[in-house]
C-alpha cells in the first residue's frame, strides 16, 4: 500500500548546486626579456564556426557588405589608380579585397594583406595587396609592439616587415597584440543552437512513423512481419493494411515543437544582435516597419565605424586616404515623418502632466 504520510518527504538536493562562476579572462603579455610569438592557433575552428553555421555566416557576410561592398572614393588620382588595379590572389579587386579583409577580421579577430610596394617615378606605388589567412601568420613583438610577421609558405616561415603587412584587429582591448574574434562571446550559445537544431531535426524524422503498434498477439514471427510490412509501406509512402482488430496504432507521445522553435529562434536573434547585425538587415522577415527603421539606424553606425576604421588604418600603414560609401541613411526621414505625425509620436503637454490616484 502506498505510504501517505507526508512527514517522509526528503529533498533532492539542489542546494549542493554551485554558484556560476565566470571564466577569467587574461590579455597576452610580451616576454619582457626576449621576442615574443603569437600564433591564430584558433583560426582554422573560427572558420569552421563560419563556414558551417548559417547566422555566423550571414551576419558576417551582411556587415561587410553594407559597410565595403557600396563603392568607394579617393581625391587622389594616383591612389585611384593603385586601388583600381590590385588583383589580390589574380582576380579580386580592391572592394572584395576589403570584404575579405572584414570577414575575416571579425570571425578570427585579425587580417593580414601583403602590401607588394613598387619604386615608381622616384616614390613607392603600391602594385597588389595580397591576403593570408591568419592560421599561416605569427605576429613577433618585442617591448609592446610588433616587430615583424612570419608567414608559413608550406615549407618554411617567411619574414614579411611590418611596413609590407596590412594588419587590422578586431575590438584589441588593454595592451593585445592581437584582436577579439566576434565568435569569442557566443560560441555556447551557437553550440546550443546547433544541438537544438539536431533535436528537433530527429523529432521531425520521427513523424514519418505511425508511433506505436499494439499488437493482439504475443508470437513474434507474426509482430516481425507485421512490422517490416509497416516500415515498408511508410518509407514507400504506400498503403498499410492490416486484418480487423489485431493491431491498434498509437501516435508517439511528443511535447508541442513550440517551445523548442523559440528556444531556437531566440538563440539565432541573440547570434545576430552579438554579432553586430540586426536580423532584418539580412531578412525581413517577422520585421515591423518601426522595427525595420529602428534596426537600420542602429546598423549605420556598425557598419559606418567598420568603415571609418578601415579608412584611417588604410591612411596609416598605406598612407593612402579613401572614402567607402556609407548606406543610405533613415535618419532624415525618419525625423521628418516624427514631425508630420506629431499626433501619434510626440509626447503631449496633458501626458506629460503627472497624474495621482486620491
Amino acid at each position: 500500500m502506498a505510504e501517505l504520510n507526508l512527514n517522509k518527504a526528503t529533498t533532492v538536493g539542489l542546494i549542493g548546486v554551485p554558484n556560476f562562476i565566470m571564466d577569467a579572462k587574461v590579455l597576452d603579455a610580451d616576454n619582457v626579456e626576449a621576442e615574443t610569438t603569437h600564433y591564430f592557433e584558433n583560426a582554422t575552428t573560427d572558420l569552421g564556426y563560419y563556414a558551417n553555421d548559417p547566422i555566423v555566416f550571414s551576419a558576417a557576410n551582411g556587415l561587410a557588405t553594407w559597410a565595403f561592398s557600396l563603392g568607394w572614393t579617393a581625391e587622389d588620382d594616383n591612389t585611384i589608380q593603385e586601388f583600381k588595379h590590385v588583383t589580390g590572389r589574380g582576380n579580386d579587386t580592391f572592394a572584395n579585397l576589403m570584404w575579405n579583409h572584414e570577414v575575416m577580421k571579425l570571425i578570427v579577430g585579425d587580417a593580414f594583406m601583403e602590401i607588394i610596394w613598387e619604386d615608381k617615378d622616384n616614390k613607392k606605388a603600391i602594385s597588389n595587396l595580397v591576403p593570408i589567412s591568419p592560421e599561416r601568420v605569427r605576429i613577433i613583438s618585442e617591448g609592446g609592439r610588433i616587430k615583424r610577421y612570419e608567414v608559413w609558405d608550406g615549407k618554411d616561415w617567411k619574414e614579411i616587415k611590418t611596413t609590407h603587412m596590412y594588419h587590422t584587429s578586431n575590438k584589441r582591448i588593454g595592451d593585445q597584440i592581437h584582436g577579439t574574434s566576434q565568435l569569442d562571446a557566443i560560441r555556447k550559445t551557437i553550440d546550443a543552437r546547433q544541438e537544438a537544431e539536431e533535436d528537433e531535426r530527429t523529432i521531425k524524422h520521427r513523424d514519418k512513423a505511425i508511433g506505436i503498434c499494439k499488437y493482439k498477439t504475443n508470437n513474434q514471427g507474426k509482430i516481425d512481419t507485421a512490422n517490416a510490412a509497416i516500415k515498408k509501406g511508410i518509407d514507400d509512402g504506400d498503403m498499410i493494411g492490416v486484418p480487423d482488430d489485431t493491431v491498434d496504432f498509437e501516435a508517439f507521445p511528443v511535447k508541442s515543437s513550440e517551445d523548442r522553435q523559440n528556444w531556437i529562434q531566440s538563440r539565432e536573434n541573440f547570434t545576430y544582435a552579438t554579432l553586430g547585425v540586426p536580423r532584418n538587415m539580412i531578412a525581413s522577415d517577422g520585421t515591423s516597419e518601426v522595427g525595420g527603421i529602428n534596426g537600420h539606424l542602429i546598423f549605420e553606425v556598425t557598419a559606418g565605424k567598420e568603415a571609418l576604421d578601415e579608412e584611417e588604418s588604410i591612411e596609416s600603414q598605406m598612407f593612402r586616404v579613401v572614402k567607402f560609401t556609407r548606406p543610405p541613411s533613415l535618419a532624415p526621414q525618419t525625423q521628418e515623418n516624427q514631425a508630420a505625425n506629431t499626433g501619434t509620436t510626440q509626447i503631449q503637454p496633458a501626458e506629460a502632466e503627472p497624474k495621482l490616484n486620491r
